[in-house]
């Protein structure tokens, strides 16, 4: 049974603030832009924790085509396949940004998630959220167009919905990469940019700046934003 001080000790303990700081197992890096975290085929033993920046996720098939298969934010977590046994990298991360990021090793993450009741809370809330996106991602790709698709994507990669960010944030992908997230053409991403663009949706100049008339639309689901044939 724990003593009052083991018992003070997980009554204060921060799950954030034990993430933002170097200790056994864990260590606190900062990675440049495009600069590789992890290949695919390497080793997982390590859960990532970002604290600033965005990082882009993609798989590259046995043909050599390479494709987005998600980007993660200040606040999520990457890399925690190793954690089921996962022993090889199935994908690649990069830094899309200059980022700030924890990695933790699969022995320390296990044993915090074991110590620390709020540890654990904080995590599974977060695999929970995930979960709900993943679900969310195949109803989108299943049942919305390509331009409500493209909707969704800029308002999620934007920040919109996140109480942690007042303002939302500059995306900078390109075309090409949106194209590869929602399942459609570069042309026809350009397409729906320069309609958006032209109804207020957004600023576009090498940053594309997202506003909240684009949200209204979506939750609106009036004909800003129609389903269309493709």
């Amino acid at each position: 049974m724990p003593d009052a001080q083991q018992i003070l000790q997980q009554d204060v303990f921060d799950p954030r603030a034990f993430l933002g700081r170097i200790g056994a197992g864990k260590t606190v890096e900062r990675y440049r832009k495009n600069q590789k975290i992890f290949g695919q085929g390497d080793i997982a033993d390590t859960v990532f924790f970002i604290q600033k920046g965005k990082v882009k996720i993609t798989v590259l098939s046995e043909h050599g085509k390479e494709a987005v298969v998600g980007i993660f934010g200040e606040g999520q977590f990457f890399g925690e396949a190793c954690l089921r046994g996962g022993v090889l990298r199935s994908v690649t991360s990069h830094a899309m940004e200059e980022c700030l990021i924890t990695s933790i090793t699969r022995s320390a993450m296990l044993a915090t998630l074991s110590a620390e009741p709020k540890f654990s809370a904080f995590f599974t809330a977060y695999l929970l959220r995930r979960n709900s996106r993943i679900e969310d991602d195949l109803i989108d790709q299943l049942f919305n167009s390509s331009e409500r698709r493209l909707a969704r994507l800029l308002l999620l990669l934007a920040n919109f919905g996140q109480e942690n960010h007042a303002k939302p944030v500059a995306v900078t992908l390109s075309q090409e990469t949106l194209a590869e997230m929602i399942g459609t053409t570069r042309s026809r991403v350009s397409f729906f940019m320069n309609k958006f663009r032209k109804k207020g949706f957004i600023d576009y100049n090498g940053k594309i700046e997202v506003h909240r008339s684009l949200l209204n639309a979506v939750l609106r689901d009036k004909p800003q934003i129609r389903e269309e044939e493709e």
